[in-house]
């Protein structure tokens, strides 16, 4: 099925199981640290898998070309935990250079502002820009913004004008449109005139009787390119007669402003009917003054999306999971790193002989799931001196990306045969299975969220590698932690 984002940009997975959201089962999967386990159901913590040393098999199987290890065996306890944003604007920015200009300025009548963008199905875009000829009015559509896709996941493309509002951000007094003395265009300072004294977000209110329809002065038009690539094109179609004040007749300039891509019902500019959060709207409604409003909307822009299921494997010094700069061995980990589906991948190693399990189930969760923001999945594993340890997760919002340790894993054993122990976060990579083209992340069509069933998107035939496809991904530290304690 295609995963569908909630009003909070997170996968909406209310009462759905892990077979029903990524198209696979766990039920055949056995615990290795428990040898009275039969395959029926997952594990307390939520791993599976089976022991090298299963009944019927020769009880020396290793990894090949490897020598049996030697020493005390020892348990290690792994928790990864999702500590990445549980919500977040997938874009931010502003709008400031005109079509063809080559500095920042004003929108005046004739230029046209565009803001080129990707998004998917429940992604909307919101901006602002300020009526200049006024103290604190701006253009934008309302709090929820502009679907980007219709009721059926088509992307929208056409003229948008009669979305797109003039508000009163309610921080200023307001005086006759293209006359006040407190207004940009005739005060001496920033930031003067007296306070509103209805300090909500609203409709601006026509008082003076000389606001200009909202089509009278901006035309705004949205484009869909394919490959969840749109447009946005904001024009003045202002003239020297669009405005009539006591003052005479004039254009409507229109100040840079700032953008937002989001989940729908996010907000995040404004809420009507609420004050001015502090974010910045006061000084880019009264000033068009667009820095402090464009930094808050960049913290706020994050990646953000679960990380799935995954599976660990205990081997030797040869890697088990992949080559780097080597296809995919077509053991499994193309369907993980697509479609996070670790059942395949598991089998695979667990034929090989390896020590090898799934991990599905968060911690206090009742049964598997993807793991969100503050969430950990742990698993159990036992090795002795000389083992290694590898494991993979896919990054939900991607094609086939994977976090995991480099191909040869991590030794568990320090070359005096103590066990490791600690945060291993910085030996983490985010890793490029090679086997679908990447796609913008967090909104690529093609993605687990959104696309029509499990592999889909155009084959790349590439090797296994850290991502390096030009999109911007966040650091690892800042969406996974990864520690291993010594039991």
């Amino acid at each position: 099925m295609t995963l569908q984002f909630d009003q909070s940009s997170r996968l909406s997975i209310t009462a759905l199981s892990l077979a029903t959201l990524f198209g696979f089962s766990l039920a055949a999967c056995t615990d290795p640290m428990d040898p009275t386990d039969d395959g029926d159901e997952l594990g307390e913590d939520g791993t599976d898998g089976a022991d090298a040393d299963e009944e019927g098999e020769d009880d020396s199987t290793e990894d090949e070309g490897e020598e049996e290890s030697g020493g005390e065996a020892q348990t290690f306890v792994v928790e990864i935990e999702n500590v990445s944003p549980s919500t977040g604007h997938l874009l931010s920015g502003t709008t400031a250079v005109p079509e063809g200009a080559d500095e920042p300025g004003p929108l005046l009548p004739g230029s046209t502002y565009v803001v080129d963008f990707h998004a998917g199905p429940g992604h909307a875009i919101s901006f602002a820009h300020m009526f200049v000829p006024s103290n604190d009015l701006f253009y934008g559509p309302d709090s929820d913004g502009i679907a980007l896709y219709d009721a059926e996941g088509n992307p929208r493309s056409g003229d948008v004008t009669d979305e797109v509002l003039l508000w009163d951000a309610g921080t200023e007094a307001n005086e006759e449109p293209g006359a006040g003395p407190n207004q940009v265009l005739n005060q001496g300072d920033a930031d003067t005139g007296p306070a509103d004294p209805d300090t909500s977000v609203r409709l601006a209110s026509d008082d003076f009787g000389n606001l200009p329809e909202v089509s009278d002065v901006l035309s705004v038009e949205l484009i869909a390119h394919g490959d969840s690539m749109f447009s946005l094109r904001l024009t003045n179609v202002s003239t020297g007669t669009t405005l009539t004040s006591s003052e005479g007749d004039s254009p409507v300039p229109v100040a840079p402003g700032v953008w937002a891509v989001h989940g729908e019902g996010e907000a995040p500019l404004f809420m009507e009917g609420q004050p001015d959060a502090g974010d910045g709207l006061e000084a880019l409604a009264e000033d068009g003054a667009i820095d402090g409003l464009a930094a808050a909307l960049a913290e706020r822009t994050a990646l953000v999306g679960p990380l799935a299921p995954g599976v660990w494997v205990v081997h030797g010094e040869q890697p088990a999971l992949f080559e780097v700069g080597e296809a995919d061995l077509g053991q499994g980990l193309e369907a993980l790193a697509e479609d996070g589906d670790p059942s395949g991948l598991e089998a695979s190693l667990l034929d090989a002989g390896y020590a090898a399990g799934a991990y599905a189930v968060p911690e206090g969760a009742d049964g598997p799931g993807p793991l969100f923001s503050g969430a950990r999945y742990s698993f159990t594993v036992e090795a002795a001196p000389g083992d290694h340890l590898s494991f993979a997760n896919m990054l939900v919002q991607s094609n086939d990306l994977f976090y995991g340790l480099d191909a040869a894993g991590l030794a568990l054993f320090s070359e005096d045969g103590a066990p490791i122990s600690g945060d291993l976060t910085a030996q983490i990579q985010l890793w490029d299975a090679g086997t679908e083209v990447n796609q913008f992340p967090g909104a690529g069509l093609d993605q687990a969220p959104r696309q029509s069933g499990p592999n889909t998107g155009a084959d790349e035939g590439g090797v296994v590698m850290v991502v390096d496809d030009g999109y911007a991904y966040p650091a690892v530290s800042d969406v996974v932690r990864v520690t291993i304690t010594p039991q």
